[in-house]
């Protein structure tokens, strides 16, 4: 079905469900704390039962403004800094009951309206044959970049079963779901497509992306066979995602400010649509919140949003 979706072209935020048409009225940003207000175009009818947030993103008609944290609990909590100073990232974001407090802590602090659960865009990686760790001070390392066709084809591997490859995601989104009430969202996420490619290509955070952006012109088969493979895993991954216990899906495209509008339309927005409209198609119903970092003049409402 189509789509029509409300975008925020200073932030690059777009929403996208089936049929129902909203536009955004307002939107205010402090720090990680995301609140928008939304005019719904259709009278749509009001389901308690269902969390104020997910309402809001399948275009009904609420009571008010609904204010989440689009990104897990970070530095400004002192408990959360007690937790990073004492294990290292994948031990937190990888062992339940870590993950299950750190996601919960910006929730009992604040009273948000959502929960998003504490993990990493690159978390999937490993299932798909990607090693990569976080050091301290430095950010995400890939020992092992992918840097040909070559790579492309013989180290990056079908995701397989989530559940023996990502077992402990399904636990701390079960968990999560039994912790908070009923009026709560629980929101999972992943990183784009475009992303995780740059990342798995980078082999690191780099401000330049040289060796990404000489792959995008000198083996652009081989950057389109990845994102290709990296967009199925995440289809996948969102949807055992939304099994274990998510409301909401947040795609985050944390360096498509690296793009031109031209390349966005090409190197990210197509496969971004595969994703969405798998999850539309797998579990209708779902909302899913797109963020594009930088997304000023790329994101207009394309056909089919």
């Amino acid at each position: 079905g189509s789509f029509d979706g409300a975008v925020d072209v200073s932030r690059g935020v777009m929403a996208a469900m089936p049929k129902p048409i909203w536009r955004r009225t307002s939107s205010t940003a402090h720090g990680n704390v995301t609140s928008s207000a939304w005019r719904c175009t259709k009278t749509f009818a009001v389901h308690r039962e269902d969390p104020l947030l997910v309402r809001t993103a399948r275009g009904e008609a609420v009571e008010r403004t609904p204010v989440w944290l689009m990104r897990q609990a970070g530095r400004y909590m002192a408990e959360f800094r007690a937790y990073s100073d004492k294990y290292p990232f994948r031990t937190r974001s990888e062992t339940p009951e870590i993950a299950v407090e750190l996601s919960l802590q910006p929730w009992r602090a604040f009273g948000t309206d959502a929960v998003i659960f504490f993990s990493d865009i690159l978390t999937p990686l490993p299932s798909v044959g990607v090693e990569f760790d976080v050091i301290k001070g430095k950010g995400p390392r890939i020992e092992s970049p992918i840097r040909s066709m070559e790579d492309v084809m013989q180290n990056v591997v079908d995701m397989g079963d989530p559940n023996v490859k990502l077992p402990f995601v399904r636990t701390i989104l079960e968990t999560l779901r039994s912790e908070i009430d009923e009026s709560t969202a629980l929101v999972g996420f992943v990183g784009a497509p475009w992303t995780l490619a740059a990342y798995a290509w980078e082999g690191k955070a780099d401000r330049h992306l040289l060796h990404t952006k000489t792959a995008m012109t000198r083996q652009p088969e081989a950057v389109h066979l990845l994102l290709d493979k990296l967009t199925d895993m995440l289809a996948q991954y969102c949807v055992y995602q939304i099994d274990s216990g998510a409301q909401v899906m947040q795609i985050f495209d944390s360096w498509a400010h690296h793009l031109s509008p031209e390349q966005f339309q090409v190197l990210s927005l197509p496969y971004v649509e595969r994703i969405v409209r798998h999850i539309h198609e797998q579990r209708p119903g779902v909302p899913v919140i797109f963020h594009a970092n930088g997304g000023g003049g790329k994101l207009k409402g394309p056909p089919g949003w």
